[in-house]
């Protein structure tokens, strides 16, 4: 999770290597506070709910990296750190800053929980021990997208370089390693569309 700056030269940086955790990747349409109230309202109002402090601690870590400049932002980086661990360590949950995510994202329960995605979109559902990563440890910069309105089923692993449309349902116990389409459900290993829902609405 590095803190550098992004190089002014564009050739300085991999073409494969975007560079991730540069930036405050909060939503723009909301500021700090007002999302970490949001998080808690779509946790049931529970400041118990472990999968709130996987994302506040998300929040944090992006607000932090609007203090400029860079020495001022320190301590905050510090605290982030610390607080990041002790959520990795006490809840089961992964969720570095460096992935965009979107608003009223909720983490069900908790335990074995790895969400390193490019995006995560508003409204998805994440239940216990999800993997969002990568699939091959020498490609790791090739990561999910999960658009909005997604619901992932328990024990499911997203991995490599693809897209879960809008709306689309991951049914428990499934790995995908390609594309769903928006609006469908997709089960199985290796996961495969098997019902289309309100693909033509999910997809507007």
């Amino acid at each position: 999770m590095s803190e550098t700056e992004p190089s002014s030269n564009p050739r300085s940086q991999p073409a494969a290597a975007p560079v991730f955790g540069a930036f405050d990747k909060n939503p723009e349409q909301i500021d700090f506070w007002g999302l970490i109230a949001e998080d808690w309202r779509t946790h049931d109002r529970d400041l118990l709910e472990q999968g709130f402090w996987a994302v506040a601690v998300h929040r944090f870590g992006n607000w932090r990296m609007s203090v400029k400049p860079r020495l001022f932002r320190i301590p905050f980086s510090i605290l982030y750190r610390f607080m990041y661990k002790f959520v990795e360590w006490t809840c089961g949950i992964s969720l570095p800053y460096n992935v965009r995510l979107g608003r009223r994202v909720r983490i069900w329960h908790h335990s074995g929980i790895i969400l390193s995605a490019e995006s995560i979109g508003d409204d998805v559902q994440i239940r216990q021990n999800t993997t969002i990563g990568v699939l091959r440890t020498e490609h790791n910069f090739e990561l999910p997208h999960i658009e909005e309105g997604v619901d992932i089923g328990a024990h499911v692993c997203i991995l490599g370089r693809i897209t879960i449309g809008k709306r689309a349902v991951i049914g428990a116990g499934s790995v995908v390693l390609s594309d769903i389409p928006a609006g469908c459900l997709a089960v199985g290993v290796p996961a495969k569309v098997i019902k289309r829902t309100d693909a033509e609405e999910a997809a507007e």
